[in-house]
């Protein structure tokens, strides 16, 4: 399954987006906001955004 995550969904005013299998998009997600935003989230908080994105409609 292919995932997409950005920047912007979350509320941050930056132009980065990661697609990819749920493994890659989370470490590099999670690498991303950790180096240029300061705020890092753990694999599980980042799984609850893939799971509540996947569930909207």
């Amino acid at each position: 399954m292919t995932i997409k995550l950005a920047c912007r969904d979350y509320g941050y005013d930056c132009e980065f987006a990661v697609v990819g299998d749920v493994g890659s998009v989370v470490a590099q997600f999670g690498k991303h906001t950790e180096e240029e935003h300061g705020i890092e989230y753990t694999k599980e908080v980042l799984m609850q955004f893939i799971l509540r994105k996947s569930n909207r409609i």
